[in-house]
């Protein structure tokens, strides 16, 4: 596997020169006929699409390579050979294979779509089983990879599904967008389908079968299980929206994991990382109206994913909230601590004295308690003696600032009481409830082998948090040294990089929360 990434990487400079703007889709596409999987090739006409299939087929050696424009009036014949008159008179019906479609390692069907019904059955068979039946003999056919390419999807209700399904890369071929680019390509005569590639770099049949083989002995990634489950439950989520119509087959997702493997092992890794699970992109989209979307899902699951650390985040909040609750709870007030008493059961009350002087220069000190539970009403009413009697000719009301007001009841005036002596009532000041302790006042004389107990607990999640962030750096590194990869476009890469990078915000973040728990304890 020495230096085989940049052998394709010569390959790939090699099938650009003098093409624009594909640069995408020649690497997916190597990296697709590299480990045989089929492609279908997606744009309006005259955006390169057959020009494409002749260049990568020029780096295999190969032996035999088809192409054919289909249409509705194609037939067999044009595809899968004539029939042999000579065999014909024997009785038996018989094609001459050589230099079609049975005979051939690469070929490319053009607006395949167009094609007869029975020419696309035989088409399932072939590409499925790998098998040609010829007569009364059942071929093994040669072909490798079959490029297709149309400026449409096959259309619903044709019976297509299962034979679009084979195709596991699909790839948007569109006009060129750069003007700079557009004019380069106006300047110059027409791009030749033939490839400048060095003896050397001319990929042959028997490593591209020791390759395949070693393919499948890549090892998927946690973080591409992880990527992938999340695609699947944003492909439920949006499924059932009527706009959103995606179905994605066991066999698929197999065939496109096997795309994200050789992306690792054509750059020299015996494991898949969150890059390559970019290449998924290229292979869940069924149609032009999902296909942006589906592009979005994938590149999202990536940018959410970060390194598998074996904790989640979540497991790790819900044991840091757990812990900030606990020692809050243990610790702190969890609201303002009045002084209150107690008279004949729970409840509490706040006691009273209020000193009343009348005309005379008399002055009387008057005791009642008022319910703590009062504080949250905004209504009138009365306070209760120390025997737990209403005192009706006192009217009591909080304000919002938390003062209570206390004025004379007329109504309920009690003329046994010394009120007679007329008592001036109207310019009493509001009580204000004492706060012995405010919310977030430390405790005083707090278990000692407690405090021990959650400094303990915290240290133990500090050095988990800690050894995250350790593993995680140690990761970012070794990723950032396998970023380079032929087969993702620089701009993509950028959403794994922000992945990592948010994930190692998201843990220093955490472990900034835990040295407040600390403090707390401390």
């Amino acid at each position: 596997m020495k230096h085989l990434k940049t052998r394709i990487k010569e390959i790939l400079n090699s099938l650009n020169k003098d093409i624009y703007e594909r640069e995408e889709t020649f690497s997916v596409s190597l990296l697709s006929a590299l480990c045989e999987q089929n492609i279908f090739l997606y744009g309006p006409p005259g955006t390169a699409k057959s020009l494409i299939s002749r260049r990568l087929a020029k780096v295999f050696d190969t032996k035999e390579y088809f192409e054919y424009l289909m249409q509705k009036f194609s037939t067999p014949e044009e595809v899968f050979g004539p029939i042999s008159l000579t065999e014909l008179k024997k009785d038996n019906y018989v094609r001459k294979i050589d230099n079609y479609l049975p005979s051939s390692e690469f070929a490319f069907l053009d607006e395949i779509w167009k094609s007869s019904p029975a020419i696309l059955n035989t088409l399932l068979t072939l590409i499925n089983e790998k098998k040609f039946r010829n007569g009364k003999e059942l071929l093994d056919i040669p072909l490798k990879v079959l490029i297709s390419a149309s400026n449409e999807t096959p259309p619903n209700g044709q019976g297509l599904e299962a034979l679009y399904d084979r195709f596991t890369t699909r790839l948007y071929v569109p006009p060129m967008e750069s003007k700079e680019n557009f004019e380069l390509l106006l300047q110059n005569s027409g791009s030749s389908d033939g490839v400048e590639l060095d003896e050397k770099l001319l990929i042959k049949t028997d490593e591209w079968k020791v390759w395949k083989k070693e393919i499948q002995k890549v090892k998927i990634s946690q973080e591409v299980f992880t990527i992938v489950n999340a695609i699947r439950l944003a492909f439920e989520k949006d499924g059932k929206k009527k706009s959103f119509d995606v179905y994605v087959s066991d066999r698929r997702w197999q065939k496109a994991l096997t795309l994200v493997k050789a992306g690792a092992f054509f750059c020299e890794r015996k494991e898949t990382n969150i890059v390559d699970a970019l290449l998924l992109s290229h292979t869940l989209w069924t149609t032009k109206e999902n296909r942006e979307k589906v592009i979005e899902i994938v590149e999202n699951a990536v940018r959410e994913c970060g390194f598998e650390t074996g904790l989640s985040l979540k497991s790790l909040d819900e044991e840091k909230e757990k812990l900030d609750q606990e020692i809050n709870n243990e610790l702190f007030y969890s609201s303002d601590i009045y002084n209150t008493v107690k008279l004949g059961g729970n409840d509490e009350y706040f006691k009273v004295t209020q000193q009343i002087g009348n005309q005379y220069g008399r002055k009387s000190n008057i005791d009642f308690f008022i319910p703590k539970n009062e504080m949250k009403t905004t209504g009138k009413f009365h306070p209760i003696d120390n025997k737990g009697n209403e005192i009706k000719w006192i009217k009591c009301s909080f304000k919002k600032q938390g003062s209570c007001n206390i004025e004379c009841n007329e109504d309920g005036r009690d003329d046994s009481y010394c009120l007679s002596d007329n008592y001036n009532w109207s310019n009493l000041p509001p009580f204000t409830p004492k706060i012995l302790f405010h919310k977030d006042d430390k405790k005083e004389d707090i278990n000692e082998r407690l405090i021990e107990a959650l400094k303990q607990e915290t240290k133990s999640l500090s050095e988990k948090i800690e050894k995250l962030i350790q593993d995680t750096e140690s990761k970012k590194e070794k990723f950032l040294e396998e970023l380079d990869t032929p087969f993702v476009q620089k701009e993509k890469i950028a959403i794994a990089i922000e992945s990592v990078e948010k994930q190692m915000n998201e843990l220093t973040l955490r472990h900034k929360d835990t040295q407040r728990l600390s403090d707390l304890v401390a």
